[in-house]
């Protein structure tokens, strides 16, 4: 780095990503309410996978039940899922900020970290905005911090096609009286269970007990919420390949199973087709997830760690198919999930990428 010069994080998020590239390939679309989810159909079972901004004024969101969506905005355009197409797009988004020498660390689809060196970090951010805008057609918000967590946060203050600034300096300014479900790798569940000792805000979470945060989550997620309150996390922008830790497949089906025949005939399907991922990677499975969701809305999972890791299809199809033996067999399911996490290879991931944790 030279002198001078500060090393900055920033947190490059497409705004509206799916539905921006539907719009760009359907132009009439644009200024209408979009939802892009499923097969396109409201009246099957599936979920919003993104709503355009007019949409999301009808209270439209991602991972909301279609049928839901179709109900809050009945003159909403209903498109499937184009894999693709979203995936063709992401990839020159990427090619474009690669191309501004900067090391871009991909996150998914539609967001990714640059590690920048520049005394102005708000004039590169817009360079970013300009070149992605340039390159795609796609606008884009641009979170600055000192750190991942920081500026990952920042982006949400940023949008739309906007650049926000969050630091040491300024974060519980920014923060500090915000609910910890604001923070990245939050969610209802944990921030409930925080809410249990008391710990409602950013700035209690910062000025929590650890040794309690510790006995509520454990000694490693214990001490990372901990940090999480101050805004603490990496700052190091890797872009090496990233190394998977697990494949799951799942399926929400149009009509409940209701038998335990048929939840084990379709557990057995999903774990097989879980290993399959694996068997790509060349890495034994160690331990196997099941998600299930009953009718009509509650989703929970049971995991179960193998006697030895194992390459073997039929170990991983007996685990999943005994977790499916615990579920309440009084009880309708609507989706099922197979999560097969493997052994890392020797040294793991290079840098740890992100706070949240991988899940089914």
């Amino acid at each position: 780095m030279s002198a001078g010069r500060t090393t900055w994080v920033l947190h490059v998020d497409l705004d509206q990503f799916i539905a921006a590239v539907e719009v760009l390939r359907h132009p009439e679309l644009a200024g209408l309410p979009v939802i892009v989810g499923g097969r396109g159909d409201p009246t099957e079972r599936a979920v919003v996978s993104t709503a355009s901004y007019e949409a999301r004024q009808f209270g439209v969101g991602s991972g909301m039940p279609l049928r839901l969506a179709a109900r809050k905005a009945p003159d909403a355009v209903i498109l499937p899922v184009d894999a693709p197409a979203y995936t063709e797009a992401s990839e020159r988004v990427m090619d474009t900020l690669r191309g501004l020498g900067v090391v871009v660390e991909v996150l998914g689809w539609d967001e990714a970290f640059l590690g920048v060196d520049a005394d102005d970090p708000e004039a590169f951010a817009e360079r970013v905005r300009a070149a992605v805008l340039e390159a795609t057609e796609l606008h884009c918000s641009v979170g600055i911090g000192d750190n991942k967590v920081r500026a990952k946060i920042a982006t949400g203050f940023g949008k739309p096609r906007g650049t926000f600034r969050l630091t040491r300096e300024n974060w519980f300014d920014v923060m500090g009286d915000r609910p910890t479900i604001d923070l990245w790798g939050v969610g209802s569940k944990v921030s409930k269970r925080l809410a249990a000792h008391g710990v409602t805000t950013v700035r209690e979470l910062a000025d929590a007990d650890e040794s309690v945060l510790v006995g509520e989550f454990g000694p490693r997620m214990g001490l990372w919420y901990s940090q999480l309150g101050r805004g603490i996390g990496s700052a190091v922008v890797d872009d090496s390949p990233w190394i998977a830790r697990a494949h799951s497949r799942e399926t929400t089906y149009q009509r409940n199973l209701t038998t335990a025949e048929e939840v084990r005939d379709a557990v057995r399907e999903l774990a097989s087709q879980a290993f399959d991922d694996t068997v790509k990677e060349g890495r034994p499975v160690f331990r196997v997830t099941l998600k299930v969701r009953y009718a009509p809305f509650h989703t929970s999972t049971k995991a179960r760690k193998l006697p030895a890791p194992t390459t073997e299809r039929d170990d991983v199809i007996e685990a999943a198919v005994a977790l499916a033996q615990t579920l309440d067999p009084g009880r309708e399911v609507r989706l099922l999930g197979v999560r097969a996490e493997m052994v890392m290879p020797d040294g793991g991931d290079p840098v740890e990428r992100t706070p949240v944790r991988g899940r089914l």
